[in-house]
């Protein structure tokens, strides 16, 4: 490690310390004097709740005229007061939302209201709810995500605002709840900038809205906000620690009933608590037994019961070690793109559906692109049994000379280890998808890396790289490699290059001394449309593809696992041809209605022959 790279290590081990012991979520929003900003909770979902799914209206604003004058400065009287026009109102009152159009959460905009469907911008959301606040009781506002900037009022006084669209989030709203009626309305404007994260350009549909569930949950008031257990080593001894926010010097108790196996110990000081105890008899979590544990964390007058699965994950020269014995990841790549209704995949049902697939497939991995997923997919995923690699939204050409972006994509990343670090099934860290080659790019990464690493030293670092290519060879030497645990590589010989048949005399030169995954390949086809296997769109052509890439992969000493591009269509603007692709991205295997292609049963046949890859 250069100068250089410990220097930006260090600032990045300091910051992600401070972070695990206060917990901040992004920085204060600007007019919330008083407020906390939003705050990531480990295991929200486990928290009594009350649900707000169901019917909001809405009012779209494309101009933002509800919270902005026309000098773009911030309304005091803004739509988020919920006003009701009074007589002798010296000024007209120009919105409604008893009036107004309903939209269902969670869910996005674009696909429950055909003119919603191309649009991006500000969209209001409105709805009451009964409650009756308790004594000695923090209330918290729980987004599981909002795309892609959104700001929450309750009762007429911001709650908070936050940034990034897949991200769960948590603003605490006690002060603000009253007995009774109670009126929370939230602006979403998923408007793309060129400072996002990720940026102006994705080849995914920008769906809009409140897109996973929204909730309020009850804590008390010193309450364990996070946690973190998993295996010490190759035994049976539990490691970690639990953070009780408000919690100096509170008495810590974990249990795993079923094992008989319990830990006490004291927070210290910031509130953390760290933890180390025997658990005899505890069968280690793996796709071919998922096991799950319910365990019982206790602070004070706190408490909670998650499942959580117990293994080791870990790299050793060019392989991947599931619970210390070499694996090979046959996987697929999955959108969080809902079956069948298309929009933001956000249920379990959507859950299962999607991963049922993967395992008809033959998979014991799913590549979750290209930002977190909703934890009801890391949930299925535990009590499946498939592997998961998580990613970062750091995709394509961000802005990376620039510091504020940087804050985001750490902000995100934060958020997403913070809210998902208890899943057995994530054994992947993605910080990035086909970044440009370039050093700022490089320096940017590098610091998620090490950030990743000092927040969740369980897992491995990946990054899905571009590959170059000279002649009929396809070269691995992107200096990002060094950063990384295990080289992940996108390559679509057959379908944006050359011919299916160019991969017979293609070879592989990977300047790194690790495990491979090749995350991407493969290629459009249209369900249903059928032709010679050279026509362009037909099953025919995309199975073609699969057929010659399988034999190529298979020639790499050092590959250890494949994520095909992709289990299922998915809609992207980006796709227009028409009577093909219909802003639908077709390098499924299966289309969005659920139609298997012939793909899909060549990549099933080599999954479960075991004809493709080496663990060792």
């Amino acid at each position: 490690m250069n100068g250089m790279q410990e220097s930006r290590y260090m600032c990045a081990t300091i910051a992600i310390f401070l972070f695990a012991v206060w917990s901040p979520g992004i920085a204060q929003a600007s007019g919330n004097t008083g407020l906390s900003a939003p705050i990531v909770i480990t295991g929200a979902d486990r928290r009594p709740s009350l649900s707000l799914n169901g019917e909001w209206a809405s009012i779209v604003d494309p101009y933002f005229s509800g919270l902005f004058s026309f000098h773009h400065e911030e309304k005091p009287n803004g739509w988020f007061l919920n006003r009701k026009p009074q007589p002798g109102d010296p000024f007209p009152t120009e919105y409604d939302y008893n009036k107004a159009p309903k939209l269902k959460v969670p869910g996005d905009w674009n696909t429950q209201r055909e003119s919603l469907l191309f649009y991006e911008g500000p969209m209001w959301y409105e709805r009451s709810f009964d409650y009756q606040p308790k004594e000695q009781t923090r209330i918290f506002l729980h987004v599981g995500a909002a795309n892609y900037r959104s700001w929450f009022w309750v009762n007429g006084r911001k709650a908070c605002e936050h940034e990034g669209g897949y991200t769960a989030f948590n603003c605490d709203v006690t002060p603000l709840i009253k007995t009774g009626t109670n009126v929370v309305v939230a602006a979403v404007d998923n408007t793309r900038r060129e400072d996002n994260v990720p940026t102006l350009e994705t080849d995914w549909w920008n769906y809009g809205g409140l897109t996973r569930e929204v909730m309020l949950i009850e804590v008390p008031e010193a309450f364990i906000d996070q946690y973190d257990l998993h295996l010490a080593g190759s035994g049976d001894a539990i490691e970690g620690w639990v953070h009780v926010t408000r919690g100096s010097r509170s008495l810590v108790h974990v249990e795993i009933p079923e094992l008989h196996a319990n830990a006490n110990t004291v927070a210290d000081e910031s509130g953390r608590a760290q933890l180390h105890f025997e658990a005899q008899g505890l069968v280690r979590w793996s796709p071919e037994n998922p096991r799950l544990y319910t365990v019982t964390l206790r602070a004070g007058n706190d408490s909670i019961e998650d499942l959580i699965g117990f293994r080791t994950i870990e790299a050793r020269g060019t392989e991947i070690l599931l619970n210390g014995k070499p694996i090979f990841l046959r996987g697929i790549c999955i959108h969080a793109e809902a079956p069948y209704r298309t929009g933001r995949a956000y249920s379990d049902k959507d859950a299962e559906t999607l991963l049922g697939w993967a395992k008809e497939l033959g998979s014991n991995f799913v590549r979750l692109a290209h930002y977190p997923h909703d934890e009801t997919m890391l949930r299925a995923a535990d009590r499946m049994g498939l592997l998961v690699w998580s990613e970062n939204p750091v995709y394509w050409a961000l802005q990376f000379d620039n510091p504020k972006v940087l804050a985001k994509a750490e902000q995100q990343l934060d958020e997403e280890i913070g809210t998902l670090r208890n899943h057995a099934s994530i054994i992947l860290w993605s910080m990035a998808n086909e970044t440009p080659n370039h050093e700022a790019r490089t320096q940017f990464i590098e610091t998620l890396a090490a950030r990743a690493r000092a927040l969740d030293s369980t897992r491995l670092i990946t990054a899905a790289l571009l590959v170059r290519a000279d002649d009929h060879t396809k070269i691995v030497d992107d200096p990002l490699g060094k950063a990384l645990d295990v080289i992940g590589v996108n390559e679509y010989i057959g379908w944006y290059e050359q011919y299916p048949e160019t991969a017979d005399n293609t070879d592989w030169k990977i300047a790194y001394d690790k495990p491979l995954i090749v995350s991407e390949f493969g290629g459009d086809a249209k369900a249903g449309l059928h032709g010679d296997e050279n026509q362009r769109w037909t099953e025919e052509y995309q199975a073609n593809i699969y057929r010659h890439q399988l034999p190529m992969l298979n020639r790499i000493p050092q590959l250890r696992g494949i994520s095909p591009w992709i289990l299922m269509d998915f809609r992207s603007p980006n796709r227009v041809l028409p009577g093909i692709q219909d802003e639908f991205n077709r390098k499924g295997l299966i289309s969005e209605q659920g139609q298997k292609k012939m793909a899909f049963y060549v990549l099933q046949k080599a999954y479960q022959e075991r004809s493709i890859g080496k663990a060792e």
